[in-house]
Parts: C-alpha cells; sequence; structure tokens
C-alpha cells in the first residue's frame, strides 16, 4: 500500500517518537494505525467498557498514549485553571493531574470550542502541552514535573486556541493564525525558547474575522526535500521546517480552517475552511507563488469544516460538519459515494484494524469498512459528546466525550 509507506515516512520526520498514538493524528500524522487489532465494534455504557474515568472540566483535546500512560489536557474553573492530566491505561485511575497555568483572564471561547482543545504531544519520554496564546509547557512524562514553560506566544484566537503542536527533529512547531497576527512558531523542545518564527504573508483579508485559523501543520518529504505544510486563512504556505523560511504559497478563500492536512498519491490534500469549504489536491514543491500551477484538483461539496480527512491507499473518506460522508478519488477528485450518517460532527476519524470510525457530537460512533461501496458495520452510543477523536490502543479504543474518557475492548 503505496499511502501507507508515505505515511510512515510521514511519520519519522513528524513525531521522533516511541509512543503509541503520539500527538493529535496519531504516528502517521494521518489518522490510522497499522498495530490495533481485534478492536471492537459493539460498546455501551454497560458494554466491552474496560474503564471509564469521569473528567471534569470543558476540554476536547484528544488523547496521547505512551506505554501506560494516557495524557490528556483539562480546563477547569472556567478557564482558570489549565492543566495536565495522566491515567493509567490499564485502570484508568488518574496518575497525575498538574495545573500548567492560571490565567487570570482566560480568552474567549466560542460556543463550540474549549480552552483546552490542543491536543498534546508524546516523544516517549516528556510531553508537550499547548493552550495556544494562554501558554505552551513541557512536562516530564514519568513523573508531572513541569520541565518548562512558554506564554510568548501571543495572538488574539477569537474563538479560543485550537491548533495542536507537532513535533520535528528538535523542534516542537504549530501555528499562531490570530485575527491581530498570523504566524507560525517553533521552539526548542529541550528548553522551550523560541528557535524560529515566520510571520504569513500579508495582506490576508481586509476583515479580521477571516484572518484567524486553527488547523495542526504536517511535516512531509517530497522532491528530496522536508517541507512544512501549515494551512491558515486564506493560503496554504509550504515552510523549511529547520528555519521556517518560506518554499511555496497556494491562494484560496476561506479562513477558521481546522483540518489537518493529508499526504499521499504524491498529493498534499487541504481543506480551505469557513464559509464554503472546500478540499484542495496539490503537487508539493516549487518556489513562490504556485497557485496557478500545482493545485491538480478541487471538491465543494459536503466538504468538512472541522472534522479532518482521513486518506486509505487512493481514497479520501470524509465527514463534514453535519453528518454527510464522502468518499473522493484521491487521484482525481472524483466522488465514488455519498451517504448520510446522521449526526453531527467535529472529531476526525480514525483508520485502525481496518475499518474507519465516526465519533459524533451526539455519542455515537459509526464504523464502516472502506472500499467503493458505503458498507456500515455498526453504530454505538455513549452518553455525552464526541469532540475529541478516538484513539487506538493494541486491542483497544480510547474514546473521549465532554463527561469521561473510556478505554472500550472487546
Amino acid at each position: 500500500m503505496v499511502n501507507m509507506v508515505v505515511a510512515i515516512l510521514v511519520s519519522s520526520l513528524i513525531s521522533q517518537s516511541s509512543a503509541e498514538w503520539p500527538d493529535f493524528r496519531g504516528p502517521s500524522g494521518q489518522g490510522w494505525d497499522q498495530q490495533a487489532t481485534n478492536l471492537p465494534t459493539e460498546w455501551s455504557e454497560t458494554k466491552n467498557v474496560v474503564w471509564k474515568r469521569p473528567i471534569e472540566g470543558r476540554a476536547w483535546s484528544t488523547p496521547v498514549v505512551s506505554g501506560r500512560d494516557v495524557w490528556l489536557t483539562n480546563a477547569t474553573q472556567e478557564g482558570h485553571s489549565l492543566r495536565a492530566v495522566c491515567l493509567d491505561f490499564e485502570t484508568g485511575e488518574i496518575r497525575h493531574d498538574v495545573e500548567v497555568f492560571t490565567p487570570s483572564a482566560p480568552v474567549h471561547l466560542n460556543a463550540k470550542n474549549s480552552h483546552a482543545s490542543p491536543s498534546p504531544l508524546h516523544d516517549g519520554k516528556n510531553v508537550y502541552v499547548s493552550f495556544g496564546t494562554m501558554g505552551t509547557a513541557c512536562l516530564e512524562g514519568s513523573t508531572g514535573k513541569i520541565l518548562w514553560k512558554n506564554d510568548l506566544v501571543k495572538l488574539d484566537h477569537k474563538e479560543g486556541p485550537g491548533s495542536s503542536p507537532i513535533l520535528w527533529r528538535e523542534l516542537l512547531i504549530f501555528n499562531a493564525d490570530g485575527i491581530d497576527e498570523q504566524y507560525v512558531v517553533a521552539l526548542n523542545r529541550q528548553t522551550g525558547n523560541i528557535v524560529w518564527r515566520q510571520d504569513r504573508p500579508k495582506p490576508i483579508h481586509p476583515d479580521f474575522d477571516q484572518c484567524k485559523a486553527y488547523a495542526t501543520p504536517l511535516v512531509i518529504q517530497a522532491n528530496g526535500r522536508e517541507e512544512l505544510v501549515s494551512p491558515g486563512a486564506m493560503q496554504v504556505l509550504g515552510y523549511d521546517p529547520s528555519s521556517g523560511s518560506p518554499l511555496w504559497q497556494v491562494k484560496y478563500q476561506g479562513f477558521s480552517n481546522v483540518p489537518r492536512p493529508l499526504f499521499g498519491n504524491g498529493l498534499i490534500y487541504v481543506c480551505t475552511g469557513y464559509m464554503k469549504p472546500q478540499i484542495w489536491a496539490i503537487k508539493p514543491g516549487g518556489s513562490g507563488d504556485v497557485s496557478a500551477t500545482n493545485v491538480v484538483w478541487k471538491f465543494d461539496r459536503q466538504v468538512p469544516a472541522n472534522p479532518s480527512p482521513i486518506l486509505i491507499d487512493k481514497q479520501i473518506y470524509m465527514v463534514n460538519n453535519t453528518g454527510v460522508l464522502t468518499c473522493l478519488d484521491g487521484l482525481t477528485g472524483k466522488p465514488i459515494f455519498v451517504e448520510r450518517i446522521g449526526g453531527n460532527f467535529s472529531a476526525s476519524p480514525l483508520f485502525a484494524d481496518g475499518k474507519i470510525f465516526f465519533a459524533s457530537e451526539e455519542g455515537v460512533t459509526t464504523i464502516i469498512k472502506p472500499g467503493e461501496k458505503f458498507e456500515q458495520l455498526a453504530q454505538n452510543e455513549l452518553a455525552g459528546s464526541h469532540m475529541a477523536s478516538p484513539v487506538p490502543v493494541g486491542q483497544s479504543l480510547l474514546l473521549r466525550t465532554d463527561r469521561a474518557v473510556y478505554r472500550i475492548a472487546k
């Protein structure tokens, strides 16, 4: 499977990690895992639940896993206490609950966002947490000891934080796209000091509200070089991850971007954001503005504004915010099938154990078999709302709702 090989290469560039599920979209950076087996297809509040750990607070971050440690971020006291929480994978018991930041004036939130929406990141030893403009920190994974903090990355999110950090070699990199400033920044993973900062090209849009974005970048290897693919409002850019120097730019109309890019079939796939989301297939490489030369195809129907798409071989699967599932040919952009699976979606899908899992805001997870025909395998419901994405670990699924974290297994 060519795309799986590509994604493994992408993984080695992104995480450099021994963690089982190191960041928001897992070891591949693409939302799928080759190691999980025998995952359950049926569960409820009383069936196939190994443990359930209630979590107080309001936080949408996807858990990350290393060994027996399950780390997530949390926000309590209406955002005045920003925390890093570690659960025991075997028992669900809380191993660490560390207060990392105590903002006196937590940032304003969109009604669907939280103060702890960016997902943490684990490198097999340390865990990194980001709360956007409210601060970024590194904790020792075994003890929960705070190793460093950085509160110098400032911006006005308007809707609250959303972009998750990634690791590339010795750098912790994330997007910082506010209504006031738009840039990408890299911190030294050992010290938290800023190594480079690269401002987005301006002007982006005369309406400040349409300058913000919440996407997570992706490092790829293409045409003999590494490229940091970073979607923002009105444009996606390729950067040199070592220095932040711009390599190429593609312009589009869209803002408040959330989905993480995909890479496979020699193409980058990017969702353009609100108000009319599209998905574009873009050839990597080139120099300067390649909007007229590197865009291979565009698709503009039922494209997600929040959930990331997922790429399996030559097929893209995506569920939009209102529960319409579309399968596209990744080479041509032609639709293969369209089905309404119901519900509303913010969480990104998972591909593991030969199945795709879509978790809705209504607490329902729809499971399908990938292929050129829609084949639903099951639907399962838990109490609460899924805003975090499903995580596979061995023969288990970790599902986080707005009320609790569950370990699901046969």
